[in-house]
């Protein structure tokens, strides 16, 4: 009998070789419930969840036995241009302007062939880690070459599609001139991003990304009240402005700081109306808690949006990884069971509801069909070693196998020693 591994390395010789390996389906594996089971998967669905023991023992149903098996993640919220700069530049350590400043900075100096490389390899970074679906936002530069960032951004979605799912937010700034945003639209750009909460006027700000979403027939998905400002309620206005008039496409608002540190009369009003409008939430945790509170010394407030009401209410709820190595945050692992952990610890999550936010949460926002290990779930998913949810949650072990559409597209393996006896 072939152990897990062995049938891994396998694979992963496969894979190098030949590309994605469709399979028919996984043995033995661990469901989130502790049920163990056989899944079959034909055409990138699963058709059925079986008994142990009802798949033939070969290359084409690995025998998972010892796995844990979820839907794959999806990370509503990246940014892969900017994704591995720390290297070569000191990270300024310091809040979002800080951020902002130095990233400024470190673009002027990037070219195509350098947003590429680094976008790439992030890109496989999250695959390997168990990521099939990507929203990544990209920078609208200022100079005289506005989309090298999405220009090389597209070649890497287009060339990556065969393993992986991504799709573009184009990011301009308030000062942006609107033909250049429209012109991103035309030159690769999926869907509309922003930042309002950046600008002098945000709801003028915000009108016009609202517009040209209806202009282009694409959703929109913001960066929203980035601050710890009661005050600053962008997401309400993307609400209201969804609710008047349906904005095509998804509709999504990310980080939403503010929402943290509402008092509880004004959150529950809001979170009614983000409901009411169908407009989803990324929590981007990491990110969040590293720029949120440098001035607040003692006490200092955990910088996250207030995702337990927001849950409460039926909004849906998705976290990310946001930046991955960056100026916005120089440590990040690419790992959405790095995400998962911290929305337990920080944002007082169940395992369960914190899991659900990187891979259920993740495709809702992103409008994908819902996947997983059950009849009819897209053949998207994600196999850790490990006894039970929990167990793969606390510790985000290495060994893994990722399925997308029903073929393996990254597998890994740990070997582990000590000395004691």
């Amino acid at each position: 009998m072939q152990l897990p591994a062995e049938q891994i390395h396998r694979l992963m010789n496969r894979i190098s070789a030949a590309g994605p390996i469709p399979i028919s389906g996984l043995r033995n594996v661990t469901l989130t419930d502790n049920s163990i089971v056989d899944l079959r998967i034909a055409d990138g669905v699963v058709i059925a969840v079986d008994s142990p023991g009802s798949l033939a023992a070969d290359d084409d149903s690995p025998d998972l036995a010892g796995y844990v098996v979820t839907s794959a993640a999806a990370d509503a919220h990246a940014h892969l241009d900017k994704a591995l700069t720390v290297e070569g530049n000191e990270p300024a350590y310091g809040d979002l302007h800080h951020a902002i400043q130095q990233w400024q900075q470190i673009a002027t100096n990037a070219d195509y062939t350098d947003y590429y490389r680094r976008a790439r390899t992030a890109a496989l970074e999250m695959l390997s880690n168990g990521v099939t679906a990507i929203r990544t936002h990209c920078n609208l530069n200022d100079g005289p070459e506005p989309f090298v960032g999405l220009s090389a951004l597209a070649r890497v979605r287009d060339e990556l599609r065969p393993v992986l799912d991504i799709e573009i937010a184009i990011l301009p700034a308030p000062w942006s001139p609107t033909e250049a945003i429209a012109g991103a639209m035309t030159a690769g750009a999926d869907i509309m991003g922003g930042c309002p909460h950046l600008a002098d006027d945000p709801e003028a700000e915000l009108s016009r990304l609202v517009e040209l979403a209806h202009q282009f027939g694409v959703g929109l998905d913001i960066h929203a009240d980035e601050q710890l400002t009661p005050a600053m309620l962008s997401v309400r206005s993307l609400a209201r402005h969804h609710i008047a008039r349906p904005i095509p496409g998804t509709v999504t608002a990310g980080h939403c700081v503010s929402l943290g540190v509402l008092d509880p009369e004004t959150l529950a009003g809001v979170v009614v109306e983000l409901a009411t409008a169908g407009v989803a939430v990324v929590t981007l945790p990491q990110t969040n808690l590293y720029l949120q509170g440098w001035d607040h010394p003692v006490a200092t407030p955990r910088g996250l949006t207030a995702v337990r009401a927001l849950l409460d209410a039926g909004v849906t709820l998705a976290a990310g990884g946001d930046n991955i190595r960056d100026p916005f945050n120089p440590v990040g692992r690419a790992d959405p069971l790095e995400t998962a952990s911290l929305l337990v610890a920080a944002g007082h999550l169940t395992i369960e509801e914190s899991m659900a936010a990187v891979t259920v949460g993740g495709r809702t926002a992103m409008g994908l069909p819902p996947a997983g290990p059950f009849v009819g779930g897209v053949a998207d998913l994600l196999a850790c070693r490990g006894s039970s949810l929990a167990d793969v949650v606390a510790r985000g072990p290495a060994d893994r196998l990722v399925l997308h559409a029903g073929r393996v597209v990254a597998a890994s393996t740990s070997v582990r020693a000590t000395a004691a006896r």
